[in-house]
């Protein structure tokens, strides 16, 4: 099968000086997002920590485990809230898609006080089929007999009070997202942030990359072309 791409969109041709002189006017405004993301960085980092009092317990491959036991010594804890429901056959392209860019990025981080894991509704045996066929080494549990994903906003059951990305869920079923937890000196657990829906695409370092193109993501909806890694034509399976 041959892949087929777009056209090239539309452009002007000009002279390299013309090219530099607009170059260095959208310069200025990278700079200018740049500063305003630093300051979104220290907003984010000043948002009030909000103590977790309920107990959740976990499925994972060492047995059963607590939100704290998670953090394996680190003081900090992102969590992933991956789409993978239970029963479903399902694989969330987008979930994927992300996740895709995780085990690069933990090699760093989780040498700067910040432990990682995926979290699904899904059973573990169902989790550890797709982690394998999709050849990712991070951590991925189940939180499939708690009410984690519900309290985060990724699950959905028609409870009141449902919310997806801080505004009220008009749907049943499940959701992604990222959520951040921390600890204090004294061991205990705070959630200190989550974000969701277009939020993920910080992480997805492939977008960074096509946004600089002419063609950017060449999308007809977002993530359109986007496949499970190992269904792309050519790709080699596991």
């Amino acid at each position: 099968m041959t892949l087929k791409y777009a056209s090239a969109p539309p452009h002007d041709v000009g002279s390299r000086q013309d090219w530099l002189e607009k170059r260095k006017a959208l310069l200025l405004k990278e700079k200018a997002l740049i500063a305003q993301q630093d300051e979104i960085a220290a907003e984010r980092r000043a948002l009030p920590w909000v103590k977790v009092d309920k107990a959740y317990v976990f499925e994972t491959l060492q047995g059963e485990r607590t939100l704290s036991d998670l953090f394996d010594g680190k003081g900090q804890l992102a969590v992933y809230h991956f789409m993978l429901a239970p029963g479903s056959d399902h694989i969330c392209g987008g979930c994927s898609f992300l996740s895709d860019h995780i085990d690069a990025a933990r090699q760093h981080f989780e040498h700067a006080d910040l432990a990682f894991t995926a979290v699904s509704r899904a059973t573990l045996a169902r989790i550890e089929e797709v982690r394998r066929r999709m050849g990712w080494t991070f951590r991925w549990v189940s939180s499939n007999k708690s009410d984690f994903n519900f309290d985060y906003g990724v699950s959905f059951d028609g409870r009141p009070g449902e919310t997806y990305n801080f505004e009220p869920a008009t749907t049943k079923g499940e959701a992604h997202g990222v959520s951040i937890f921390a600890k204090d000196d004294d061991g205990a657990v705070f959630h200190t942030y989550s974000s969701y829906a277009r939020g993920g695409e910080v992480f997805i370092g492939a977008f960074r990359w096509l946004d600089l193109t002419p063609k950017g993501r060449n999308e007809a909806s977002i993530m359109s072309w986007v496949e499970l890694h190992d269904e792309y034509p050519g790709a080699e399976p596991r």
